[in-house]
């Protein structure tokens, strides 16, 4: 079983160059990474709570507003040829967000595939229908006729519906994530390790004087002579 990851993370903009800084706070590099996933280190996938925690705050700002990732690690990784880790990081993240936009775009095409073919059955239906309901026109047949004849033309334009909603509603939501893990794919990447606190002030070890006291005590010992004064 698969402990979840918890990071502790921020987001804020940062007045230098107007970049909003995403950072995370973690323990070691394996929180970033999805542990069960046996790829090479530079193509594994981001742990899902990490790439949830990116991705929900680069949709809340504009496409046109800069981004920088800041990664802070408790324990700094060690590298196999004593290399910095900063750079592998860095490309592990930005091919992440790359696949993941790769894949958008396919959703995108397969959307607008099914849009495409919705839309020809459901102008090819609502073609049948109006041709039926126009038939009934203009006969007194009743009032059955009229029923089927409205039924008809409702039922024709409610084939519809799909691929008016695709075209309207569902597509552009698919393309400003598609942007967003674009966006991400290119962002500046920053690996720190675990912020050192200043230490703190030694304390004096210099004690005090101790007051002199007014009377002096003076310790006699007594010691028996063994004679008897009279």
């Amino acid at each position: 079983m698969r402990w979840p990851v918890h990071p502790r993370a921020s987001s804020h903009p940062h007045a230098h160059d107007h970049a909003h800084f995403i950072s995370l706070s973690l323990r070691d590099i394996s929180q970033l990474f999805n542990s069960m996933d046996p790829s090479p280190f530079m193509e594994k996938d981001l742990d899902d709570d990490a790439e949830e925690f990116i991705v929900s705050w680069a949709q809340e700002y504009s496409l046109d507003d800069p981004i920088r990732l800041r990664i802070h690690l408790d324990q700094w990784p060690a590298e196999p040829d004593g290399g910095d880790p900063r750079e592998t990081i860095k490309t592990a993240v930005h091919h992440h967000f790359a696949h993941r936009a790769e894949i958008i775009d396919l959703e995108l095409k397969r959307l607008f595939k099914q849009g495409r073919t919705s839309l020809l059955i459901g102008a090819g239906f609502l073609s049948a229908c109006l041709a039926a309901s126009q038939m009934l026109i203009g006969r007194d047949v009743g009032t059955g006729a009229a029923i089927l004849r409205e039924s008809l033309t409702i039922a024709g334009w409610v084939a519809m519906w799909r691929p008016m909603q695709i075209y309207l509603y569902d597509w552009w939501p698919v393309r400003r994530r598609r942007m967003v893990y674009k966006k991400l794919s290119h962002m500046p990447v920053e690996v720190l390790p675990k912020a050192q606190h200043p230490p703190k002030p030694r304390e004096s070890t210099v004690q005090e004087p101790k007051p002199a006291s007014s009377k002096t005590e003076a310790h006699a010992e007594t010691k028996s002579s063994g004679t008897s004064t009279r």
